[in-house]
């Protein structure tokens, strides 16, 4: 019986409503109001302590903290921050370093306004057989699945995908699919390259899709030398991989051209497929189930001009799967997309979010839009010409325009560069909020 309702958990996706789109559909259904946002933060030299940092902001215009952050607390050292995601019973959010391969796992429970740090994950790379660069951390039941970047090798892009238990035990690890060891899987097209990068599991079609982005030595180098190296820029993945979900093993690599990033997935009944973005060719692709339930990949979208290097990163699908949010980091712009015809999307209007742009959110009812600004440290811009460079912000939207709402400036407060944002409420835990959420300092 145990058996039995461990495949039913698999086999049956929950409704989950706006930015919970971006994240597994393992975890239960969020309504309401959201309370905090959790900011994984870069530590950068001559900023603040200069340490990797989980920033809590406060979002609920119903306290008197809005829009303040009530608490940050300091890793040790610097680790370049990047992804985090939680365990499917949402008690634990893992946050990982590219550089140091370190995993982060923080208690949100407790006391969802203070974080606490419960567990670090240091042989990461060892207990793995030479995984480097943890990325998504991404829930499946009882368990947590992180992509890798990299490799101990040579640090190229060749990498693999690490399973651990929510309790952070080591469990496999599953190598990406490449030329010589295709592990199964049917090179359809042109690469087999062994990157890796995002993650998305598709459970009622018994799939977890991932996707491909580029090693260490790139990632970890100064954008404008990588940039100017032929060979660097050679070093970037151009696949997605469509896995068997239960079984673990790859069984199509379907090209896309370009260093596809984030991947998101339509949740309505009858939409089998996901969206992608390319960061080198600035391009929107569909990853889609054709009419003989065979998995294919194609352009859908160019995103704006891809000679001026616009550079796609985040992306985010709404609760009803007709809009996509696109940003570009380069020039700073969020696109919307409808994706109601997702072969043809439409771009609706674009808006600037500051001189550069990274993560976007969506809270739970739709209504809010949240975004941060950086992308990795040696990437990142480090001067303005006027525009907000390194912040986090809200917006409202009402379904055609955003309008914002507030900023909190991540170098005047010290913090430092703020990456990629998760979502907390005491109602998630049964827990009423306290009248008034005080300030705090505490590290």
């Amino acid at each position: 019986m145990k058996r039995i309702a461990l495949l039913l958990s698999l086999l049956v996706p929950i409704t989950l409503l706006a930015d919970e789109t971006c994240m597994s559909p393992y975890m239960a259904k969020i309504v309401g109001q959201e309370d905090f946002v959790y900011v994984w933060t870069l530590g950068v030299v001559g900023i603040g302590d200069e340490q990797d940092k989980l920033v809590t902001v406060s979002v609920n215009p119903n306290t008197d903290s809005y829009g303040k952050v009530i608490h940050s607390l300091s890793v040790g050292g610097r680790n370049e921050a990047h992804h985090s995601g939680f365990t499917d019973d949402r008690r634990y959010l893992w946050a990982s370093g590219l550089d140091t391969s370190k995993i982060f796992i923080f208690d949100v429970h407790t006391d969802p306004a203070k974080p606490r740090l419960h567990k670090v994950i240091e042989n990461f790379v060892s207990m793995s057989g030479g995984v480097v660069g943890p990325h998504t951390s991404y829930a499946l039941p009882g368990r947590m699945m992180i992509t890798g970047l990299s490799n101990n090798k040579d640090h190229g892009g060749q990498t693999g995908m690490v399973e651990y238990t929510n309790a952070g035990d080591y469990v496999a690890t599953y190598w990406m699919p490449r030329d010589g060891a295709l592990n199964g899987a049917e090179k359809s097209g042109k690469f087999a390259g062994g990157y890796g990068y995002d993650l998305r599991a598709f459970p009622r079609r018994n799939v977890m899709v991932t996707s491909s982005f580029t090693g260490w030595n790139n990632y970890m180098m100064n954008i404008g030398a990588m940039m100017a190296s032929p060979e660097a820029m050679a070093q970037f993945g151009n696949t997605v991989v469509i896995w068997d979900l239960h079984a673990r093993t790859p069984k199509k690599i379907l090209d896309v051209p370009g260093a596809p990033l984030e991947i998101r997935c339509a949740w309505g009944v009858k939409n089998n497929y996901c969206f992608t973005t390319t960061a080198l060719t600035s391009e929107i692709w569909l990853i889609y189930e054709d009419e003989n339930l065979e998995w294919q990949s194609k352009k859908v979208a160019d995103i704006g001009d891809a000679s001026k290097i616009p550079l796609p990163v985040d992306i985010s699908i709404t609760a009803d799967d007709k809009l996509l949010w696109v940003n570009t980091w380069n020039d700073g712009l969020t696109h919307l997309y409808d994706i109601s015809d997702p072969h043809h999307p439409v771009q609706l209007f674009e808006d600037k979010i500051g001189e550069q742009v990274n993560m976007v959110s969506q809270s739970w009812d739709g209504q809010r839009v949240y975004f941060t600004s950086s992308l990795l440290t040696n990437w990142d811009k480090t001067e303005s010409t006027g525009a907000d460079l390194q912040y986090f912000k809200i917006y409202d939207f009402d379904g055609k325009k955003l309008e914002h709402k507030l900023t909190i400036d991540f170098l005047a407060e010290k913090l430092g560069y703020p990456h990629q944002m998760r979502f907390g409420a005491y109602s998630l835990y049964g827990m009423k909020a306290p009248q008034e959420v005080s300030l705090s300092s505490a590290s």
